[in-house]
């Protein structure tokens, strides 16, 4: 089990009166799993990804992550984890502009204490692998926007993560370049049997990519199961709801939330 999260809740402060953002999360996954937590805006994903992130802790609950659990973990030590263990995929790449990929690429690297040489090779191999060996040299603004979320996920593998955190990676990205980045996902899991946790609205992705699937609704994780239940067979009224809303493409003889014929008899 890469991670385990039991009983996570969490609470922020207005003034004095407590408000509940996350409410008794229980949640994992396996090494080289693809898992997609959904929700709308509000729901809590978020603040769950941040927490699993190491970049916010619980009010209370227990995370174990590799192994290790991190829930008393002081600051410092949060910090070492996500060098370490945790690689990020932003909406919005993240990326320096003055810098180049490589460059970009050897960002968390430098930070964790890697010599030059054995960084730049670390680079080098990481863009090879989203293929950006002929662009290691581009800056940003060289770049597409799909070559740039390559470049932020190469990063992202550069450090050989235990967990991949991807938030909405392609949210930001023509249809057209969805589409790579997507199967470069897929093709990231068939090579190197990577772990990733993904934040996503795109169902399509979900669909495609991912084993599992976790629905979110006022900070409650109130769905778990396979892409296939989970899409086409709910059993939670939110998640029915929540799938139901996805219009049907003409001729398709299957919708998420359950069949056409399920809806008519409804």
């Amino acid at each position: 089990m890469i991670l385990e999260l039991e009983n996570i809740c969490k609470e922020y402060m207005q003034g004095k009166i407590p408000v509940p953002v996350l409410k008794n999360i229980n949640f994992s996954m396996e090494e080289g799993e693809y898992v997609a937590i959904m929700g709308p805006s509000g729901s809590g994903k978020t603040t769950l990804m941040n927490i699993v992130a190491c970049l916010d802790q619980a009010t209370s609950g227990r995370l174990i992550l590799d192994g290790q659990d991190i829930s008393k973990c002081s600051d410092n030590q949060m910090s070492d984890i996500r060098l370490q263990k945790i690689g990020f995929v932003f909406q919005n790449f993240q990326l320096l502009a003055r810098q180049s990929a490589m460059e970009n690429v050897c960002l968390p690297l430098t930070y964790a204490g890697v010599p030059k040489k054995e960084r730049r090779e670390r680079a080098a191999i990481a863009l090879e692998r989203v293929g950006l060996g002929d662009r290691m040299s581009f800056k940003p603004t060289q770049l597409s926007g799909g070559h740039k979320q390559r470049v932020a996920i190469a990063r992202a593998l550069s450090m050989e993560p235990k967990l991949l955190v991807a938030d909405e990676p392609v949210a930001a990205l023509d249809m057209s370049i969805q589409a790579q980045i997507v199967n470069l996902f897929r093709h990231l899991r068939e090579e190197h049997g990577f772990t990733i946790l993904f934040i996503a609205h795109d169902l399509a992705m979900v669909e495609f990519l991912c084993d599992r699937v976790g629905v979110m609704n006022h900070g409650q994780l109130v769905e778990v199961g396979t892409t296939e239940d989970i899409f086409y067979h709910p059993t939670h009224p939110y998640t029915k709801k929540l799938l139901k809303a996805v219009p049907m493409l003409p001729g398709s003889r299957k919708r998420y939330g359950g069949s056409e014929e399920q809806r008519e008899n409804e």
